[in-house]
């Protein structure tokens, strides 16, 4: 504990050290040293586009390089894996700032990444899948609608994108889940897409033999943008949406049944924990299941307690957890509580907090990091 809280802390500890070393060897009547530097000031939104780009390092670095150098924006984070073929980024700053580098990122995207090449595990309908905004600190939820609304008509101008609003910027409740809009990934939102083009479009229905109308399909038009999939970048999905917790657990287990029944067991929507949506696959490149989770109210379910019913679950079915995996960033509120699995992840993610990120922005950069 004692070294986990050195490592996470070292900027406070050590000024700590500096200010009392200081005041035992100022001399009597010397003015008190100065306190330390207050801490980052939390910018108004954050922004964690995913691309569908995991295989190539060089294609990553010129995404890297594209969410680069904007005034009004800083990259906290970025990684990406081979097997789920995809690069996660964090970035945080003003909407004008965030704008103007995620605009480079889908010039950039749409350059390098064919969809029809594409064979990660992970759900998608986009070379430049899902942008989402969340609003930080003080921030009114809709600032991050309405950046999510701004880029969206941007892109779908600019690059000739369909571009679907989701989560708390949808358009309509059926359009507000994301899965929804993944579901069949490219091809099946084509086809809904098309049975929308040619069925009604008002809400009424069509009227049967009987002269009633009928329920009509729901509307997959995009609300932005052309009424197709781009032929290389499919569609992209905009939105806004609270905090939440991406993280992987990899199980010692070759059987990919073990890690889709810890899924079930876990996720909110088969009666599991709330707030948790899971899958288990198979990673290819390790021939290992993987439990893949978004926690999306850490204040309902904490990555302790999710991890903890993950450990329970693949225990009763014979396996075990080798190792846990954040990807991008975590609130440090997330990390707070008691218990072994809790003490576990501050050891383990206690430096890439938002906060700490935040603070350590911009000498250097970007972490960057890639799965095994």
């Amino acid at each position: 504990m004692g070294r986990r809280r050195r490592r996470e802390g070292r900027v406070d500890v050590e000024g700590s050290c500096r200010i009392l070393t200081a005041r035992r060897a100022a001399p009597r009547g010397a003015a008190p040293p100065a306190p330390p530097p207050p801490a980052a000031a939390m910018p108004p939104l954050e922004s964690v586009p995913n691309v569908s780009e995991g295989r190539r390092p060089a294609v990553f670095d010129r995404l890297v390089a594209a969410l680069s150098g904007h005034r009004g924006a800083t990259l906290l984070d970025a990684s990406r894996d081979a097997d789920h073929d995809r690069a996660v980024f964090t970035l945080a700053g003003d909407a004008a700032g965030l704008h103007a580098a995620l605009l480079d990122l889908y010039r950039v995207a749409l350059a390098e990444i064919d969809l029809r090449r594409h064979y990660g595990l992970h759900p998608r309908v986009g070379a430049v899948d899902v942008v989402p905004f969340v609003a930080l600190g003080d921030t009114p939820p809709a600032a991050a609608v309405a950046a999510a609304r701004d880029l969206a008509a941007q892109v779908a101008s600019r690059f000739d994108l369909p571009v679907y609003l989701y989560e708390e910027a949808a358009s309509a409740p059926h359009r507000r889940a994301l899965a929804a809009l993944r579901r069949g990934g490219p091809e099946g939102l084509a086809a809904r897409l098309a049975a929308s083009l040619a069925g009604p479009s008002e809400p009424g229905g069509d009227a049967g033999a009987s002269g009633e109308a009928g329920p009509s399909p729901p509307d997959w038009r995009p609300d932005f943008g052309p009424p197709r999939l781009h032929p290389t970048a499919g569609a992209t999905a905009i939105g806004a949406r609270p905090l939440l917790v991406a993280a992987n657990a990899l199980l010692d287990s070759a059987d990919p049944e073990v890690a889709r029944a810890v899924a079930r067991a876990v996720r909110e929507s088969s009666g599991g924990l709330l707030a948790v949506r899971a899958l288990g696959l198979l990673l290819p490149s390790r021939g290992l299941g993987q439990v893949s989770m978004n926690l999306v109210d850490v204040s309902r379910t904490t990555p302790a307690a999710a991890f903890a019913a993950v450990l329970r679950e693949a225990a009763r079915l014979g396996a075990r957890v080798l190792e846990r995996e954040l990807i991008g960033l975590v609130p440090q509120a997330a990390l707070a509580g008691e218990g072994e699995e809790a003490e576990r992840l501050r050891e383990a993610w206690g430096g890439r907090t938002l906060e700490a990120r935040l603070a350590a922005s911009p000498p250097g950069g970007p972490a960057v990091s890639e799965a095994p």
